[in-house]
């Protein structure tokens, strides 16, 4: 410590110093600056010392003393100052780039406003129609990046330009032929560059890589949402009291998100009650027969119907008369315009006939929701909701079959026109805004409110099985057994588009740890058996896992169902001792009192013999 004093020594007069007031004050200051800068610097116990020992009165240290505490304090109030205010930084970027996530989740508030007035049977549609959006749109990144890109910067296969002349808008062919959107704008040069980019291998192998993605996205996501919506949330633990008391959302602090989430739990809760009073009302015999022989009836007619119209669009398509010649000549309009003709058809067909089906849904009566459902989208078309008088209910249904027959001819013609996506794309926006507004509109609530968390899964699954792999057999056909065109496409002048591998493969060394993976592995079928096993083993030990599971999620909700009793019982104990202290505590014996008295009558109370 250089200076412990904040005045000269007691024998030095201050005149004798030669300074002005102004001067002693301000050396005074320095002084006391520099001692308060030393005592900061000491541990707590040398500090209080150190102020003891200064040769100045008390109200002097006293103030020494306070000068020091408040630079001791806002050292340390500055220090935690600076990490409060990264922290808090940091907070406030991490909620703003949530926020900003949030907005570019799309349409989720419209899904929100969605559920909370449809409830979540209407609300699995839009969901199940986004992510098939997601889906196309993943496809059309990796098509555009990998096979049309590189087409368009090497050369388009363009032989010969025929003029547009507006009816390709609906036929697709005409001025669309020669364009990269198909099969036929594609070459199977090998682009010169630095590696070589090969056409005919990035075409296959885009498609088939896009096709294998589809394929493990489509079983990932039905495991999971089976895992979730049939192994996970059955039972009583999935009923209303959880959902009352543990799924509201207390970082909603906007009031139109508010009312969004209240009238969500409201229609969720009534879907949860009004299954568990359908469980409860048992048919009698007599009234189960009768609808089943009105379902049976219902069922011989729509399949009627059904094979009424694939025979009359298979004549339709059979007939030579009606056969047109427009790969003959280009330029006839009569010829294009034919190409319509079926496709009306079968368009009128599915105007007409899910109409129809509506009429016949009438003598069926189905008292759970779900089920009409699953019973209309499993052999044919058909309707969910009962028609009445008034504003029509939103047909789930109809709706969804109409997302998965799309989805199938995208996946089917995703080979013959790697662009396709693009107007599934397009065409799902369109059908998502249309389906609102006329949803808004036309439609009212369900009045037969359900849980709908598993239809998901059925979407899911019927996407999977029997549209992707049947889309899946028919390209896999395409590729190993037909011939391709030998005037337009990649595969020109190959026996099946699948011999571009065998070329690829031959053309590398013998050596090459590619050729002799598919000539030893790829080619064998016995790799293909023990892929085979190795599935179904490890199908077998998740059904396993799923079992012990669900064996787990019974014992535990039997184990709180015991706890439950346990807590009854002793609270009744309780309650049955308390009445007991109570009925004690009430009870007063009369007080006795044992102060002697003198009996005048004590003659009469001695024996008569004495």
């Amino acid at each position: 410590m250089r200076r412990m004093s904040v005045f000269p020594q007691h024998d030095t007069a201050l005149g004798n110093l030669g300074l002005t007031a102004n001067e002693i004050r301000q050396e005074t200051e320095n002084n006391t600056s520099e001692l308060v800068s030393d005592l900061v610097n000491l541990s707590a116990g040398a500090r209080f010392e150190a102020i003891r020992s200064l040769h100045v009165p008390f109200n002097e240290k006293k103030t020494i003393r306070n000068r020091v505490n408040s630079v001791k304090l806002s050292k340390t109030i500055l220090a935690a100052d600076c990490g409060q205010q990264v922290s808090r930084s940091f907070r406030r970027f991490r909620v703003s780039l949530a926020s900003a996530m949030q907005h570019l989740v799309i349409w989720q508030d419209t899904l929100k406003e969605i559920g909370g007035r449809f409830g979540t049977s209407v609300l699995s549609y839009f969901l199940f129609l986004k992510w098939l959006l997601q889906f196309n749109l993943f496809s059309l990144i990796i098509n555009f990046c990998f096979i049309t890109i590189p087409q368009i910067v090497h050369a388009p296969n363009i032989s010969s330009i025929t003029g547009f002349r507006g009816l390709e808008l609906l036929t697709g062919v005409g001025y669309f032929n020669k364009t990269v959107l198909f099969y036929g704008g594609y070459n199977g040069e090998v682009i010169v560059s630095k590696p070589a980019y090969n056409m005919q291998l990035a075409y296959f192998f885009t498609i088939a890589a896009y096709l294998v993605l589809c394929g493990v996205s489509l079983i990932y996501s039905t495991s999971r949402s089976f895992q979730k919506n049939f192994a996970l949330e059955t039972g009583p633990v999935s009923g209303g009291a959880w959902r009352l008391l543990c799924s509201w959302d207390f970082s909603v602090v906007n009031e139109k998100a508010i009312q969004y989430n209240k009238n969500n739990l409201a229609i969720q809760l009534k879907e949860s009650l009004s299954e568990r009073l359908q469980e409860k009302n048992k048919m009698s015999r007599s009234d189960r027969i009768k609808h089943l022989s009105l379902h049976l009836l219902a069922w011989l007619l729509s399949l009627g119907l059904a094979l009424g119209s694939c025979a009359g669009i298979y004549f339709l398509g059979t007939n030579r008369e009606l056969a047109f010649s427009f790969s003959h000549d280009p330029s006839d309009l009569g010829a294009e315009a034919s190409t319509l003709l079926l496709p009306v058809v079968v368009s009128l067909f599915n105007l007409i006939v899910p109409l129809l089906y509506s009429l016949i849904s009438k003598i069926e009566s189905y008292s759970n929701p779900r089920a009409k459902i699953y019973i209309s989208i499993v052999s044919v078309i058909g309707t969910m909701c009962i028609q009445s008088l008034g504003v029509p209910e939103f047909d789930i249904a109809r709706n969804v079959l109409d997302l998965i027959y799309g989805q199938t001819l995208a996946w089917i013609g995703i080979y013959f026109s790697p662009l396709l996506p693009v107007m599934q794309v397009l065409k799902l926006f369109i059908i998502f805004y249309l389906k609102k507004i006329s949803l808004s509109m036309n439609c009212q609530p369900p009045k037969h409110t359900g849980r709908a968390a598993q239809i998901q899964t059925v979407f899911i699954a019927l996407l999977f099985f029997p549209s992707f792999v049947g889309a899946l057999s028919m390209v896999a056909f395409t590729v190993w057994s037909l011939k391709p065109s030998d005037q337009c496409g990649p595969f020109q002048g190959l026996n099946t588009p699948f011999h571009t591998i065998f070329n690829w493969t031959h053309s590398l060394p013998e050596t090459h740890w590619v050729r002799w993976i598919f000539e030893n592995i790829l080619r064998s079928e016995l790799f293909y058996y023990l892929i085979s096993l190795i599935v179904l083993v490890i199908t077998y030990f998740l059904w396993q896992i799923t079992r012990g599971r669900k064996e787990l999620i019974k014992t535990l909700r039997e184990q709180i169902v015991n706890e439950g009793k346990d807590k009854a019982f002793l609270l009744n104990k309780l309650q049955n001792l308390q009445k007991e202290r109570r009925e004690m505590a009430s009870y007063r014996p009369q007080d006795f009192d044992q102060t002697p008295h003198f009996n005048p009558n004590w003659m009469n109370t001695l024996p008569m013999d004495m």
